[in-house]
């Protein structure tokens, strides 16, 4: 009985090592910039998809400080993962959806949504996504994706988000 169990014991440490090692060669071909990772068969993408509804494949939405429509550090890491993400599926059209909170005027905020769709867009330009690829829309406080009335519905309203308009 006591021999059967260190062989139940062999196989299992056995099993492990190999699963880790298969693990860590997957991290290493993603960390060592192989695009496949990074290809549109990896992602959910549908036509008209948002990355509000996790349906613009690799596309992550953006938010934004109040009243603001600069950049972040991690608005820009997200961008700088999107536009790989673009570059690698270069049939991929967008629309860069600007959004704020329920604060503030309907002109002021359709003006906000818009300079943080101008933005996003202008960073994706520059990190090598072509214009022709890019529209943008600003819906101001109109499309709300959380319902509150606090600072964390206001913190997730303050967005530019992705819908796929071509694939």
């Amino acid at each position: 009985m006591k021999l059967m169990t260190k062989k139940n014991v062999l196989s299992l440490v056995l099993v492990l090592c190999l699963g880790a090692m298969t693990s860590c060669s997957s991290k290493s071909e993603q960390e060592s910039g192989d695009d496949s990772a990074m290809s549109a068969e990896n992602f959910a993408l549908e036509l008209n998809g948002t990355s509000d509804g996790n349906t613009a494949g690799g596309l992550r939405t953006v938010f934004f400080d109040y009243e603001s429509s600069d950049l972040s550090e991690d608005a820009k890491s997200a961008l700088e993962n999107n536009a790989k993400w673009l570059n690698v599926a270069s049939s991929v059209d967008i629309q860069i959806e600007g959004h704020c909170d329920e604060r503030g005027g309907h002109q002021f905020n359709l003006a906000l949504g818009e300079r943080r769709a101008r933005s996003v867009r202008d960073y994706l330009i520059a990190l090598g996504v072509s214009e022709s690829r890019i529209s943008i829309v600003s819906y101001g406080k109109e499309k709300p994706l959380a319902f509150g009335h606090d600072d964390s519905s206001w913190s997730q309203n303050r967005r530019a988000n992705f819908m796929v308009t071509a694939k």
